[in-house]
């Protein structure tokens, strides 16, 4: 039996990925991977019982995840939840407040754009999205890299990652926040749902005394292993975790062409995580709701330690942040 891998960061037309969420699962299996948590942007709508049906089909261990948006200090911290309860009201609530907040950001981004003569609105982007993506229902979580993408087609840019160099990412030219969340309150609703926190790639958080801060929250995790970080990069945040003892955690961060150098699997979590990350409820809806909920992964039994030990040296280039 091949070894258990888990990649528990991904992304689908959900949020800012490219794939749908079956088509996710799909691509899994074709990787070889026995477990997955599409961890979208604010938005757990991936999660349909029909798909919790497909992973079972596949044989695919299917983790509820998410990735929520937080700031401190100016700087954008990303958390993640794994194994929460998919019909919490207090989590789907605070997802239709992270919603507005960012269609806010995005329309501040538009001014901007407009100040620096690069006119876009949000109908027309909206509109172009709708016949040059997959997703049906691109209004959902519209962020950066949809902006990015619209930019190169109008011809303001020569590529997207020109889009986010000068003008996207923080301190760029229109980049706007938008998103006020203290990451201790992304913890706290993660926690109100019976889920477990993790921190999101940390090695894109400037070091020293803000970074000190943010590990000082109640996280239970921290991502270790991501995208193709190489080992040397990995070994500070394992020894945190283990001196935490939090959960290590890894994922690719996959988000199809928008990245097209990171592959779903490029990093992963063995099946100790995996279990560490379960919930203990059962959060499946009926089928028919169109909450977006599904169920806790199931399948494994309880083992020893959530850490594993970092995987060998990739030599792909290093990703860059998570640009939402």
């Amino acid at each position: 039996m091949s070894e258990f891998r888990a990649d528990l960061h991904c992304h689908s037309y959900c949020s800012d990925g490219e794939d749908s969420p079956f088509e996710l699962l799909a691509k899994a299996k074709a990787a070889n991977l026995q477990g997955l948590s599409i961890t979208d942007h604010d938005s757990m709508e991936a999660y349909s019982p029909l798909l919790f049906d497909d992973a079972k089909r596949l044989g695919i261990h299917l983790l509820p995840g998410i990735e929520l948006s937080s700031e401190y200090e100016g700087s954008s911290v990303h958390v993640l939840g794994y194994g929460f309860d998919l019909n919490s009201p207090s989590l789907g609530m605070f997802l239709v407040y992270l919603k507005e907040r960012r269609r806010d950001r995005n329309l501040a981004i538009f001014e901007k754009m407009r100040q620096h003569r690069m006119p876009i609105t949000e109908e027309e982007l909206i509109a172009f999205l709708q016949t040059h993506t997959k997703d049906p229902n691109v209004h959902r979580t519209i962020g950066r890299p949809h902006i990015a993408y619209f930019m190169l087609h109008k011809g303001y840019v020569s590529s997207t990652q020109q889009a986010f160099e000068m003008y996207l990412k923080e301190g760029g030219l229109c980049y706007a926040s938008g998103i006020k969340v203290l990451p201790k309150e992304a913890i706290e609703q993660i926690h109100r749902a019976n889920g477990k926190a993790v921190l999101a790639h940390p090695h894109f958080i400037k070091k020293g005394e803000r970074l000190r801060q943010i590990l000082s929250l109640p996280f239970d995790g921290i991502e270790c292993h991501y995208a193709a970080l190489p080992k040397e990069l990995e070994l500070p945040w394992l020894d945190i975790a283990n001196q935490k003892k939090w959960i290590a955690t890894g994922g690719s961060d996959y988000h199809g062409s928008f990245k097209p150098h990171i592959p779903l699997g490029a990093s992963w979590s063995g099946e100790s995580v995996f279990k560490a990350l379960q919930s203990t409820i059962d959060s499946a809806p009926a089928h028919g709701e169109s909450s977006g909920g599904g169920e806790r992964a199931i399948g494994l039994s309880k083992e020893s330690s959530p850490i594993r030990e970092a995987p060998p040296f990739r030599s792909r280039p290093q990703d860059v942040p998570d640009n939402t």
